[in-house]
Parts: C-alpha cells; sequence; structure tokens
C-alpha cells in the first residue's frame, strides 16, 4: 500500500513491520474512492461500504470519522458528500475578506453581538487604553459562500472606532472599514497559532460537532505608528483552512 506520490507522507501511515489497522486499510481504500467521485460526489452508506470491503460498520465508521476531520468529507443532510479544496488564508496583515476572494469564494459574516465594556487590565495595553476606558467587543461568524466556517472575536477601543456600532456594516471587512472611513493603516502584528477544540458554544454558532479539532489565531495588531489597535480571537474549522506563509532569508 506504498505510494509513489512524493508529497504523500512517508511509506503513507504504514509502520516499518507492515501491519496497519483494519480500519486504516478501508480509509485508504475509501481515499481512493473520494479521488474517483470527485468533489460533491455522494459517498456510499455506511452500510454499503462495510459490505463492499468485507469489514464491519464500526470499522467504517472510524474510517469515515477520521477523513471527515481531514475536511475530505462533508455530511450533507443524512448523506457524506466529497469535499472541496480546504481555504487557504495567508498569515499577513491581509484581511479574511481579501484571502476568501482570492481563491474565488464569497467572503461574508453575521454578526452575533458588538458591545462596548470597560476595558480590563488584561486588555488594556493590546489596545492602547488605561483600565475602565471603553473598548468594542464584535463576535461574527465567518462565511465563505454562505458556508460556516470560522468564529472572529475583535476588540478595539472606542476612541479608535467611536462610531462602531452606527457606521459600520458587520457583513464587511473591519480592515477596510479603519482604513477607507478612518484613515488607520495597519504596520505590523503579532500572531500565536494553536489547535484547539471548540466549546460547546462555538461549536453550535460555527455549526459543527465539538469534537472537530480548531485552528485558533490570536493576532495583536498596531498602527504605522506603533501604537496598539486591535486583539482579534479567531477559530478556523481545522476541516476547511490551512494556512500559508512566504518565508525569506533573515537580515
Amino acid at each position: 500500500m506504498e505510494t509513489n506520490d512524493p508529497g504523500a507522507p512517508i511509506r503513507s501511515g504504514i509502520p516499518e513491520h507492515g501491519r496497519i489497522p483494519k480500519y486504516y486499510a478501508v480509509k485508504a481504500k475509501v481515499a481512493a474512492l473520494i479521488d474517483e467521485l470527485g468533489e460533491g460526489g455522494l459517498l456510499p452508506t455506511e452500510r454499503d461500504l462495510a459490505v463492499r470491503y468485507e469489514v464491519s460498520r464500526e470499522t467504517v465508521r472510524q474510517a469515515l470519522r477520521e477523513l471527515l476531520l481531514e475536511g475530505r468529507l462533508r455530511r450533507r443532510g443524512r448523506g457524506t458528500v466529497v469535499a472541496g479544496p480546504k481555504l487557504e488564508q495567508p498569515l499577513s496583515l491581509a484581511s479574511y475578506t481579501e484571502g476568501v476572494r482570492r481563491q474565488g469564494r464569497r467572503p461574508g459574516r453575521a454578526l452575533i453581538s458588538l458591545e462596548r465594556f470597560p476595558c480590563p487590565d488584561g486588555l488594556a495595553a493590546e489596545v492602547g487604553v488605561a483600565r475602565g476606558e471603553p473598548v468594542w467587543h464584535m463576535e461574527r461568524v465567518l462565511l465563505a459562500d454562505d458556508e460556516r466556517v470560522g468564529l472572529e472575536s475583535t476588540y478595539v477601543s472606542e476612541a479608535r472606532a467611536p462610531r462602531l456600532d452606527t457606521d459600520f456594516d458587520p457583513d464587511s471587512s473591519f480592515y477596510a472599514y479603519l482604513h477607507d472611513r478612518l484613515g488607520v493603516s495597519f504596520g505590523g502584528a503579532d500572531e500565536r497559532i494553536e489547535t484547539v477544540l471548540a466549546t460547546p458554544r462555538e461549536a453550535l454558532l460555527i455549526g459543527t460537532p465539538p469534537a472537530l479539532p480548531m485552528l485558533l489565531i490570536h493576532r495583536v495588531s498596531r498602527d504605522t505608528a506603533g501604537r496598539p489597535l486591535e486583539r482579534v480571537r479567531t477559530l478556523y474549522r481545522g476541516d476547511r483552512f490551512s494556512f500559508t506563509a512566504h518565508l525569506g532569508p533573515q537580515d
């Protein structure tokens, strides 16, 4: 079951002793079937696959579970279909909107909440205000062609965006709003990426099972003068996103 594909994992995941779990053998066969069906193709039922590969339904279920988590398959109603390619989001100062549009998808956001509250100690330095000064918290579901793919929380001082609740279209790019309407340009940002599981509330908002791995990005941005601008916490579906970055030699 080795592969000649130079981009595949070494030995395609087969241990050196040559013995592989039964579910993994089924997974490899279903993966080949996925390639034959193509995007949007309807996968046979668990029962049909169990008969075809002469294994138990639980073995098939474990194989499908991994393919779902990897983003190769998607649930649609009571069936399972072949998923399209993952969205590639660049690790740059470009906004989510720009990244999705570059791939021919239609970006969107659905507002969950927009509230103003006194800034706590832990947030003050990151948004450039003193403790107790008013800050905005805006929470939005990220969409790609109307599919829910993530959840974004943005914190910014009221002084930076005093009319955020009346002048900003929550379905649009916040970066474009800051630049085009308020004359604020981004000068740099620090990001940290980790894998997490969504909370029950987050999973409900994104429309995923709680066990689905998520990619979590923490970003603290500054303007061109180096002053703190915003803090953003974004959850991306691990089965629908990958991240890219251009690396160059250090000075």
